[in-house]
């Protein structure tokens, strides 16, 4: 199983903490930051980005993937999130889909509070039993 530090945990919830800072939230006013940790040891920031019909909104996880799959990115070692709510962060549903499609199972997601408390799982634990491309052929 993939492991991740704390200090490199609370390093990546602060970049995420500031990448919250930049969501676009004027309907919902829930503020959701995501930092993405790339294989070569670069992050990647997202934010959630809302919009009035709420279908064509993107979570800041996806975000993060998107940016990081458009820098040239395939493979990732750990995602933190934080959120404005009291309970931890955890990827929607679509997230982890297409958390699925670039990370392996072993992979930590830091989920992180509003108060920056956190606890740490992985991709398998949030998707058990997930639909890849193994699924595809």
């Amino acid at each position: 199983m993939s492991s991740i530090h704390e200090f490199e945990a609370r390093s990546m919830v602060r970049m995420a903490t500031e990448a919250r800072s930049r969501a676009y939230v004027p309907y919902s006013n829930f503020r959701v930051g995501a930092c993405l940790k790339a294989n070569n040891g670069a992050y990647y920031m997202g934010a959630n980005i809302e919009n009035a019909a709420y279908s064509p909104t993107v979570c800041a996880e996806r975000c993060a993937v998107l940016r990081a799959v458009y820098e040239g990115e395939r493979g990732f070692d750990a995602l933190a999130i934080i959120w404005d709510g009291e309970n931890y962060a955890v990827p929607c549903g679509v997230c982890r889909q297409v958390l699925s499609e670039f990370c392996e199972p072993d992979m930590p997601v830091v989920c992180a509070n509003r108060a920056g408390e956190f606890k740490i799982l992985t991709l398998g634990e949030l998707l058990p039993e997930s639909f890849g491309a193994r699924d595809m052929q």
